[in-house]
């Protein structure tokens, strides 16, 4: 085991530290977490209206999608849609007369791991929207709002309390699953923390640095969806009242 000495000198942010390697990772990690977060709400939303309001073949289709997803492993699911995703692209463009396309690492697994994101999100918004108390959408359609308007004004404030808890657990699960993208080749902080553990030997130190550097990011996240529950639950009882 290396001394604080020798250690602090390899994390370093200058050469021949790596901090500033696993300064990157970590950016990266967090732009593909924030990108696969956004896409997975944005794929939860429209499923969790397919789910509770669409016609039964969309039901059928996303419940199948859900299904699927939860069922088979992160890293399986990575995998096939990263090679499979790509060969579907390329196969496309080669149709249309196009060569060979070369997806960006970041864009390839901000869709990977959206996917992923948007079966738990569906599941976790479906769950907030049924929560809602029936009586605010009725009188929100008896004033005539059309579907669009009562889904903004009515819908999603109302959720939100019910869903935040949720949200944030698979936002964790988001940052964690970036190290996934590391069998794919993409720099993010766990690759990089194998490539500097692996060209110095000091594999107790960097593991450990990055392991930090993930329980920041998760303490720090506690903080702000401690903030965007408390901005959701305003103007409902406290337990603290309830008492």
């Amino acid at each position: 085991m290396l001394g604080l000495g020798e250690s602090a000198q390899l994390l370093s942010l200058s050469s021949p530290g790596w901090g500033a390697n696993l300064l990157r990772g970590l950016a990266n990690s967090l732009q593909i977490a924030f990108g696969a977060f956004g896409l997975g709400l944005l794929i939860g939303l429209l499923g969790a209206y397919g789910k509770l309001y669409g016609g039964k073949v969309t039901r059928d289709l996303l419940a199948i999608y859900t299904t699927v997803i939860r069922a088979v492993p992160e890293l399986v699911l990575i995998l096939i849609l990263y090679y499979v995703g790509t060969d579907v692209i390329n196969r496309i463009a080669a149709m249309m007369g196009y060569g060979r396309v070369e997806i960006s690492g970041v864009v390839a697994g901000i869709w990977v791991l959206g996917i992923v994101q948007g079966a738990y999100s569906t599941e976790i918004l479906r769950g907030a929207i049924q929560s809602v108390p029936p009586g605010q959408l009725e009188a929100a359609r008896s004033f005539g709002m059309p579907p669009l308007m009562v889904m903004r004004r009515v819908t999603i404030p109302a959720m939100m309390s019910f869903a935040v808890p949720g949200l944030a657990n698979l936002w964790l699960i988001a940052t964690k699953d970036t190290a996934l993208l590391a069998v794919v080749g993409f720099n993010e902080l766990t690759l990089e923390t194998k490539q500097a553990a692996s060209s110095t030997r000091a594999y107790f130190t960097f593991f450990l640095a990055a392991g930090g550097l993930y329980l920041m990011v998760t303490l720090c996240s506690g903080v702000v969806f401690g903030w965007v529950e408390k901005w959701a639950r305003r103007g409902q009882p406290s337990l603290k009242g309830a008492r």
